[in-house]
């Protein structure tokens, strides 16, 4: 399930934050009730850290939402396997009654041994009582597996009952972190909408002065490569995400009308033939890291130290993103915002 962002207040003056600075963000603080009394860097110091904590709960309802689509798959699987016992339970329990009736309607209460010896042809007797041999183990085999097809049976009705417990749990949790999406987009709305259009436009170039400065000097510092091609899957991930521009942000989307940050960088190499985790924090932590001045064209650049934001280089020291609530997909610089490092999903 995705959220629907809300419009934002100040639509054409919102649009001119597409730039992303990297400010380091103030502690964790309640939105100030009167946004005049603030200077313009604390206001886009607030801003960012607004955006900051939206995609981190984003994420979060991202990474759960994997969860969760994965345990309903376990619930369903155990559930298919479960019933399957139970037919093959039931068969056995069919076997097991045959053979006992059999038993039952063949029994003269005389034992094997003076059967034999009251036989009037004992080869006769020595060949039923290979009959009955057959029967005995036939016996044992039918009991044999019907007690272990009773017991596989207990052990799938248990792990069943564990994972719908886990489906609940994952369900409820993503329940709670929908809603902490919200309430930190609410926040965003409410800070945007005190500020006044001039303040709007001081922001904003504030924060295009600071990421400018930031890209000269990561470009300066010989960090972002130069010349470097990409691999085929990685020019088809380049090609789809460069085919979503224009398309907005909606957190949880994944395509094809909208997108959060990951899920433009996954379903991009998804189509491109690599499949790679859904969120930001997996697609850090299991994909292949690569210094910055050996990025190639379809890596993945991850932003923050909590790994919250990532966009996909597509070279010349820039990245294609989804950037944030009220923004479109863009072709951005690189130094955005503050780097973790890059990874790369096709090695």
């Amino acid at each position: 399930m995705s959220g629907t962002v809300p419009r934002l207040a100040c639509t054409a003056a919102v649009a001119a934050l597409a730039a992303r600075s990297l400010l380091a963000p103030l502690p964790a603080a309640a939105v100030t009730p009167d946004p005049q009394q603030r200077s313009v860097a604390q206001l886009l110091t607030e801003l960012q850290q607004l955006y900051r904590q939206t995609e981190q709960a984003t994420e979060s309802y991202n990474a759960t939402a994997e969860k969760l689509k994965r345990q309903r798959a376990e619930v369903s699987r155990l559930d298919g396997e479960l019933a399957r016992a139970r037919l093959a339970l039931q068969d056995s329990r069919t076997d097991a009654g045959r053979l006992a009736r059999q038993q039952y309607q063949n029994t003269d209460g005389l034992g094997p041994y003076v059967r034999l010896l009251l036989a009037p042809d004992p080869q006769h007797a020595l060949d039923e009582g290979h009959v009955i041999g057959e029967l005995a183990r036939e016996r044992a085999g039918a009991v044999t597996r019907l007690t272990a097809r009773e017991q596989r049976e207990d052990a799938l009705a248990r792990a069943a009952r564990t994972a719908l417990d886990t489906q609940l749990t994952l369900t409820e949790r993503q329940k709670k972190q929908r809603d902490a999406v919200r309430s930190k987009l609410a926040d965003v709305e409410r800070l945007l909408a005190g500020l006044t259009p001039d303040q709007l436009a001081a922001v904003a170039a504030l924060e295009r002065r600071g990421v400018t400065e930031a890209q000269r000097k990561l470009t300066t510092s010989g960090a972002l490569p130069t010349g470097r091609s990409a691999s085929p899957e990685a020019e088809r991930a380049v090609h789809y995400a460069m085919d979503q521009l224009g398309k907005p942000y909606q957190w949880g989307a994944q395509g094809p009308d909208s997108y959060d940050c990951s899920g433009l960088t996954s379903q991009a190499w998804g189509h491109a033939g690599t499949p790679i985790p859904r969120t930001s924090q997996e697609q850090w932590q299991h994909l292949r890291r690569v210094p910055l001045n050996r990025l190639h064209p379809g890596d993945l650049v991850v932003y923050f130290p909590e790994a919250t934001h990532v966009a996909l280089y597509v070279g010349d020291g820039k990245v294609v993103q989804a950037p944030r609530p009220g923004e479109m997909v863009r072709v951005s610089p690189l130094a955005s915002y503050p780097v973790l490092g890059a990874v790369r999903p096709d090695e």
